[in-house]
């Protein structure tokens, strides 16, 4: 167990290394938007563009648990550079476009993994919705209505 918890904590802290691209966990054909990843506050310390490490996956972990892991990662290194925008509507819009991908990511393991018709009854309920939203949010920014 302790294993796990370690191999969580890493991941967590590797996910604050600031990357602005996005790997969903099954292949999904969702891109994180350009424009959250240009403009962003020049800020010291700011790793805008440095590659982000692997979380470590304990050999205790199973199959689903390092797919949440790495999904989550990639979740908090995109909604954390997305919220570096200069504008607070445009930062809002791509750390939000950034957390729907990540719940997406989840949705997608458990369809996946899961066994649970219910589960999995949720999970693609939460796949359509996000996806609605983020297209929503997309347009949004394509609009660039600042």
């Amino acid at each position: 167990m302790n294993g796990i918890l370690e191999a969580t904590c890493a991941a967590s802290l590797l996910g604050l290394a600031l990357v602005v691209t996005f790997q969903p966990a099954h292949g999904a054909e969702m891109e994180y938007p350009a424009a959250c990843k240009a403009n962003t506050m020049n800020m010291p310390g700011h790793i805008d563009g440095m590659a982000a490490k692997e979380p470590e996956m304990s050999s205790e972990m199973t199959d689903y648990q390092k797919s949440f892991s790495l999904g989550m990662r990639d979740m908090n290194t995109n909604m954390m550079a997305g919220m570096m925008q200069g504008d607070a509507d445009v930062a809002y819009i791509c750390g939000m476009i950034a957390h729907h991908m990540g719940a997406i990511s989840m949705a997608e393991t458990e369809l996946a993994k899961g066994d649970n018709q219910a589960a999995k009854t949720m999970a693609q309920k939460v796949i359509d919705q996000q996806k609605a939203e983020i297209e929503e949010m997309k347009a949004w920014l394509d609009k660039g209505e600042k």
